[in-house]
């Protein structure tokens, strides 16, 4: 599957006349609680040559496409808008930079966007994120005898990422399994979690789920921490000529090639 996604990126890159500076996979692929048949989500920050940038008029900065019946998904920003999200400390791309699943990437320019995604980090804006997630999908399993196991990871690791966020000044790791290592959460717990990763490996996305009641008050709890102490944390301290001068670093870098 590898050599196919890495085959339809080149293809985007000749189509499309891009050139991919990160292409990783995002998703529960990525966050390490997978199903047999769950999707690949492929996220990508992509650049244009110099002279797109010089129009007067504003121009189109994501793609988006669909591969082999719906299965592979790949998403793409910009450099010059994913500079923007990450000065606003967008979780999803402080996410992805950090994918354990990596598909293509330019060394150089990732290990300097990633120091710079460090002090453009803001607790307060991620905070606001996972909450909004965790309510959202803890919602979707709120009072029903089965619900899909899916859903409720998905607020599961929400939950976990607010804890992360009030108890940690780093940001929250995309492996769920990080996230439980490094947060003082009852073994108990925590090995009843493993236990439904390990199912989730063997079932369809469909499967319906019930019970599971301690995992799901540990989720109500860090709502309840989150939605109390959330506009207490601190924003970025970040440099926005950091952003600017990686974009022309980039740029300039890529005009002799």
């Amino acid at each position: 599957m590898k050599d196919r996604i890495n085959q339809y990126i080149e293809k985007l890159e000749q189509e499309k006349e891009i050139i991919v500076l990160w292409a990783c996979e995002t998703g529960s692929r990525a966050w390490g609680f997978p199903s047999p048949d769950s999707d690949f989500d492929v996220r990508i920050i992509y650049m244009h040559r110099t002279n797109w940038y010089l129009s007067i008029f504003k121009q189109k900065d994501s793609l988006d496409v669909m591969y082999e019946d719906n299965e592979i998904d790949i998403s793409r920003w910009e450099l010059k808008k994913s500079l923007k999200l990450l000065m606003n400390s967008n979780a999803a791309l402080l996410e992805r930079i950090q994918s354990p699943i990596i598909y293509k990437q330019d060394a150089a320019f990732i290990e300097d966007y990633r120091t710079i995604a460090q002090t453009q980090y803001s607790r307060i804006a991620t905070i606001h994120h996972y909450l909004s997630m965790a309510k959202r999908f803890r919602e979707e399993v709120k009072g029903k005898k089965e619900y899909k196991l899916k859903k409720f990871f998905y607020a599961l690791r929400s939950a976990t990422a607010c804890l992360w966020i009030l108890e940690k000044e780093e940001m929250p790791p995309i492996v769920f399994s990080k996230m439980l290592e490094g947060l003082n959460i009852d073994p108990s717990l925590t090995g009843r979690i493993y236990e439904l990763i390990q199912l989730k490996s063997t079932i369809s996305e469909n499967y319906l789920h019930e019970g599971e009641q301690h995992i799901l008050e540990f989720i109500d709890k860090c709502i309840t921490q989150a939605e109390n102490k959330k506009n207490s944390l601190p924003s970025a301290k970040g440099n926005p000529k950091e952003l600017d001068d990686l974009f022309l670093k980039t740029l300039s870098r890529y005009d002799h090639k």
